[in-house]
């Protein structure tokens, strides 16, 4: 019977006695990390490169960090060992990188023309398509881009304040104004999508079958915080959201790095101030 119990008992555990940790990195800021999110402790931390600029992160299920750094996208162990390096070309720039459900991986790259690639788990290119963005300064072209589950790219132009749609053959399907910048661009459970408005100090939510300016929900007050930079917004199941709030346009460090809000945009968890954290742009949830 106790060997029952015990074995009920690990079970249970293994699903539920796991933590919350949060991968973070931000645009100025040298160290990628991976803090405990109750107690905001930093638990694993990565120094980039000189020059390295990191706007995307995130843990896969092995517990490997996939991240951008400005001249590529690269996946590494605990170990700080190098898994895979996608290397940009010449004039170009990555801000965005993802794991796709199947298991490879999404890279955004920045140029003339603009490249959407997929990567195999190994890091091996095995799709690409080139679209214009007609932004010339590649720097202010996109950030984060999105997957559908239908296959379409969702690209947050950052000058143009608007998001492009493409097909996974690459056939641009229009699009869209955000009244507002467009860091990045997620997908919400209802169907319509969530943009970050960077400078904007605001996200918005948009219906992407009628997208008319009167049609949009922006939020610019929250309860519980002041909102800065809107970076990324990471979305969990139960409808909360996560906000990057990042402080690289402010001098103001009374503000949280992190601000988790309920669907009644109230704040249900921050994370403050950290001098050892100069901004997050960039956070990714996941259990351990």
């Amino acid at each position: 019977m106790k060997k029952l119990i015990f074995l009920i008992s690990s079970i249970f555990c293994l699903n539920a006695c796991n933590t919350e940790k949060l991968a973070i990195a931000g645009s100025g800021w040298d160290d990628i990390a991976i803090i405990d999110k109750k107690t905001g402790v930093i638990e694993w931390k990565h120094t980039l490169n000189a020059g390295d600029e990191c706007n995307s992160i995130e843990v896969t299920p092995n517990g490997n960090v996939l991240y951008a750094y400005l001249k590529g996208a690269k996946l590494i162990n605990r170990n700080h060992e190098t898994v895979w390096d996608y290397k940009a070309k010449e004039n170009e720039e990555i801000h965005s990188a993802s794991r796709l459900k199947g298991g490879n991986y999404l890279v955004g790259i920045c140029g003339e023309p603009a490249r959407i690639v997929e990567l195999d788990r190994s890091g091996k290119q095995i799709k690409e398509i080139t679209f214009p963005t007609l932004i010339f300064d590649i720097h202010n072209q996109f950030r984060r881009i999105t997957k559908t589950d239908d296959g379409m790219y969702l690209v947050p132009l950052l000058e143009k304040q608007k998001v492009l749609r493409l097909t996974s053959e690459g056939e641009s399907k229009g699009a869209f104004s955000t009244a507002n910048e467009a860091f990045a661009v997620k997908v919400l459970k209802n169907n319509n999508l969530l943009v970050s408005g960077g400078k904007s100090s605001r996200f918005v939510e948009i219906d992407p079958d009628n997208p008319q300016r009167f049609n949009m929900r922006f939020t610019d007050e929250i309860n519980g915080g002041v909102l800065r930079f809107v970076a990324e917004i990471y979305l969990y199941k139960n409808g909360n959201k996560l906000i990057a709030n990042s402080n690289m346009y402010s001098d103001d460090m009374s503000q949280p790095l992190l601000i988790e809000i309920d669907e009644a945009n109230n704040a249900v968890w921050t994370l403050p101030y950290n001098k050892d954290i100069k901004n997050i742009t960039a956070v990714y949830s996941f259990f351990e």
